[in-house]
């Protein structure tokens, strides 16, 4: 397929999708394969879609080599959504450990309250969630149904480099991530995850459809005010089609597999190819960052995020015109999120190491010239 001349797109969500896929998604536009149809016609049940859903459930589970104990659905909603779909799931009224280490972990802590007696465990608020407390200084409860956490925060670029082993902790309550930001970046160790969830917008494909990789064994112990479609075990019972799934959603992230699995560096491929890129690009960034005079990211270095790396200019009286500038450079959605402010830079799977490249010689000029 040909290069088209882009811009580079930094937006933290909905974000850059891989060319190759878009390209083919527009090839596939009128007409898939030669049915006759384009995938957003299909029926959810034809043969046609039926084809796509199970070859992109299967690339899935060979990408995260996620184990056979384990259902994968696919359910719409977004992880704000799961925030109320998961304690009527498994909370059974009791208590949810709360790991609160950014904007959309506090969310989940609020939204875990309605369905359950939410208890905050953990809170890297004291040092505005530029990190957080080491895990065996959490204060569990000893009694939660399930732990909470989101692995990779968006808004303050926290990520969790490893995902802690409860059970060295004296829990034994699984471990449910909100993976949304970093899902198929890296590798997840399922041996210590139990449920794992999010929204397809920043690595898997546009906005629609949400990713749910839940443990067979939790299925089944909704609250009886549970909708019928918000069931993890009707869903999974039904092949995610109970209802209508968000089929064009499907398709494209069943194609961005199909593409991750095509990723080479070196010996690498699939996952491990595209976690060495996304550890390179990141590195390059924040080596920079950190020798500037001008810029400054203050995100504990045992916490950075791979994906998105949020900087402040020392002077931020030059914020409109260090984005005016950048937009003519084809550097695109650089402004960090309003409650943060600053900037932010979103390096997902799809951002080549190119954009980073052009990112920081914008940045080099921009701050010889501010000098």
């Amino acid at each position: 397929m040909t290069t088209l001349n882009r811009p580079f797109n930094f937006s933290a969500g909905p974000a850059a999708i891989p060319e190759e896929v878009l390209q083919q998604a527009a090839a596939d536009m009128l007409n898939w394969q030669g049915c006759g149809m384009g995938v957003m016609e299909m029926s959810h049940r034809g043969k046609e879609f039926i084809s796509i859903y199970e070859q992109a459930e299967s690339d899935l589970r060979e990408l995260l080599a996620i184990p056979p104990q384990f259902k994968i659905l696919f359910m719409q909603g977004g992880a704000i959504a799961m925030n109320a779909i998961l304690p009527m799931n498994l909370a059974r009224g009791g208590v949810v450990d709360c790991i609160v280490s950014g904007g959309w972990s506090q969310k989940s802590y609020q939204e875990a309250g309605k369905y359950a007696s939410a208890h905050l465990a953990a809170s890297g608020k004291e040092s505005n969630f530029t990190t957080l407390p080491a895990a065996q200084d959490w204060q569990l409860s000893g009694k939660a149904a399930y732990v909470h956490l989101c692995s990779n925060e968006t808004i303050h670029g926290v990520e969790f480099q490893a995902l802690p082993d409860l059970q060295s902790l004296g829990c034994d309550a699984p471990l449910v991530i909100d993976f949304s930001s970093h899902v198929a970046s890296r590798p997840v160790d399922w041996s210590r995850v139990a449920v794992a969830y999010g929204g397809a917008q920043k690595n898997i494909g546009p906005a629609g459809v949400t990713l749910v990789v839940v443990r067979e064994d939790l299925l089944g112990q909704a609250l009886p005010i549970t909708p019928s479609a918000f069931d993890l075990k009707t869903v999974a019972d039904n092949q995610s089609m109970f209802n209508t799934p968000p089929t064009w959603g499907i398709y494209m992230a069943g194609l961005t597999f199909q593409w991750l699995k095509r990723q080479r560096e070196g010996d690498l491929s699939g996952i491990a190819a595209i976690e060495a890129r996304n550890i390179a690009k990141a590195q390059l960034l924040y080596d920079y960052i950190d020798g500037s005079q001008l810029y400054l990211n203050k995100v504990d270095k045992a916490w950075r995020s791979r994906m998105n790396i949020p900087f402040l200019l020392r002077d931020d009286s030059r914020n409109d015109a260090f984005l005016a500038g950048a937009k003519e450079r084809g550097l695109l959605q650089l402004k960090g999120h309003k409650s943060v402010g600053g900037m932010r830079a979103s390096i997902y799977n799809a951002m080549p190491i190119e954009g980073v490249r052009a990112l920081i010689a914008y940045m080099q000029d921009f701050e010889r010239h501010s000098a």
